[in-house]
């Protein structure tokens, strides 16, 4: 049988791509929050503060598992991304054939580890004895959707891997409504959390489905082909590492939210999810954004271009140093506004937690930054230790604090752990990047000294800022964030810094408009 024959078509600048990724990624989040704002009110209201906080703990603990699958399908698009240029398509479909049997054979450990899960989350999420047969549904459910999530996952890896992101422009956004719809469907008709769950599993069969077509349709190569023994033991061996530092992240990133519920109660975590709430939409287009960029990266440092590669990683630093700290302090201005007007003020959790969350989606970004760099040299095992480090720290500082400090205690956890990411990744990052590795604590400085002293005073003021309304709030987070932009931008970055920044925006711009 004669294998396909491709005609190359011109490769598009990767500034472009990036720009059109991160368009396109924008446009999916945009949907997305549109949807939260309007559904997560439906699920407060109709589920109430007690069981809105076990749905959130339920999320999380079920989140502990998708490490379990193996992640196959991100190391898939690690790989597809590294040979984006490969001549034979059939090293594409071997490498989702690859990712295939990585999938089926993590998929009994998934189904085991998830089945203790289910079965304990009741005594997890603190439920009376009535809720005991709901909680284990909704997690069942949940743990469904995540064994279909991994499979539906693979043509999607394979169009991100391609540095075709842009390709599903509105697409996802279409999906997200539909979500939304699905789960406000669910609390319309009155099927509380175990509604809510099944339409997480609808959905992740329809994203499955679409997807599929998507890509067939833009990937030539797509398909699947019977990999070698020796393709199949690589992208095991890259899964693995991948999986333990999900497993290490998901401590990390998802241990506040369980230690919160289990030390205190569901209700509080209600609270601390809602302040939060602000940061993790910032973080979220954070994520999208540079994720956009991560795949031409990729190719760069796969040709060997560690210079250029190095560069590309301080240009994305500033960019996130500059985004977190605008839109920090905006949050800190004006997120008890937003609360009192979204879902009461009795969700707000005061001065110092909503300092203190932003400071720590501040650090989020920038160690996230770092660590797709990291994952894009096909190192993941480097940043795993760390990680787990990080991971230890936040659950040991936590537990120690939070039945003292409540919330503070679990937001000085997160600080803490983040520092271990905050020192160690960069000197990673040196080391795969073949250069010296060490801390530039003069380069920092700067702009660690602007963003501390910016945050502490937009949140002093944030306490005495109250909008009454909606148009008033919306005006508000405008003006600032038009002023806080270039104040940071002056203050914080070098002349040098903000030569380069300029200079990738206005490429960017050039590039999308074509």
């Amino acid at each position: 049988m004669q294998a396909d024959v491709l005609v190359a078509p011109v490769p598009m600048p990767l500034t472009r791509r990036a720009s059109l990724n991160a368009v396109q990624s924008l446009l999916d989040y945009a949907a997305r929050l549109g949807v939260g704002l309007i559904v997560t009110p439906l699920l407060v209201s109709g589920l109430g503060r007690e069981l809105f906080g076990v749905w959130e703990m339920l999320n999380r603990l079920i989140g502990y598992m998708s490490a379990a699958d193996g992640r196959p399908t991100e190391a898939l698009r690690l790989v597809i991304a590294a040979k984006q240029t490969a001549a034979d398509p059939m090293e594409h479909r071997r490498a989702v054939g690859s990712a295939l049997v990585v999938w089926l054979l993590f998929s009994p450990l998934l189904a085991g580890v998830g089945s203790v899960l289910v079965w304990l989350s009741p005594v997890v999420t603190k439920v009376p004895a009535a809720l005991y047969t709901t909680v284990r549904m909704a997690s069942a459910a949940l743990l469904i959707s995540l064994l279909l999530g991994g499979l539906a996952s693979v043509p999607e890896s394979v169009l991100r891997g391609m540095n075709l992101g842009y390709k599903r422009m509105g697409f996802q956004a279409g999906l997200n409504v539909i979500g939304g719809l699905l789960t406000a469907g669910a609390i319309y008709a009155g099927f509380g959390l175990v509604g809510i769950a099944g339409a997480q599993v609808g959905l992740i069969a329809v994203t499955g489905v679409c997807f599929w077509i998507l890509v067939k349709h833009y990937v030539a190569s797509f398909g699947v082909a019977r990999p070698t023994p020796h393709e199949v033991r690589s992208l095991l061996g890259m899964s693995a590492w991948i999986a333990i530092g999900e497993v290490v992240a998901k401590i990390a990133l998802a241990s506040d939210v369980i230690i919160l519920g289990m030390v205190v109660s569901p209700a509080l975590v209600t609270t601390y999810v809602l302040t939060g709430y602000a940061g993790r939409i910032a973080l979220g287009l954070h994520v999208f954004t540079t994720g956009a960029a991560m795949p031409g990266l990729g190719g760069v440092i796969g040709r060997g271009e560690y210079e250029w590669a190095a560069r590309l990683r301080a240009e994305m630093m500033n960019l996130t140093w500059l985004f977190v700290t605008a839109v920090g302090c905006t949050i800190l201005l004006w997120n008890r506004s937003f609360l009192a007007l979204w879902v009461g003020p009795e969700n707000y959790a005061g001065f110092w937690t909503n300092l203190l969350v932003v400071i720590a989606t501040a650090q989020t970004a920038l160690v996230r930054t770092d660590a797709y760099v990291l994952d894009a040299t096909l190192q993941p095992r480097l940043r795993v230790w760390v990680a787990a480090v990080a991971g230890v720290t936040i659950v040991g500082v936590s537990i120690a604090l939070t039945p003292s400090l409540g919330i503070v205690g679990v937001c000085l956890g997160v600080l803490a752990g983040r520092l271990v990411q905050t020192i160690a990744y960069p000197l990673l990052v040196d080391r795969c990047l073949h250069r010296p590795a060490r801390l530039l604590f003069r380069s920092i400085a700067r702009p660690l000294t602007v963003m501390l002293l910016m945050f502490g005073a937009t949140a002093v003021l944030g306490e005495r800022v109250l909008a009454h309304h909606w148009f008033g709030w919306a005006g508000g987070v405008a003006l600032s964030l038009a002023l806080l932009m270039p104040v940071t931008f002056v203050a914080g970055l070098s002349a040098e810094a903000r030569a380069t920044v300029l200079g990738r925006l206005r490429t960017m711009l050039a590039t999308a408009r074509g």
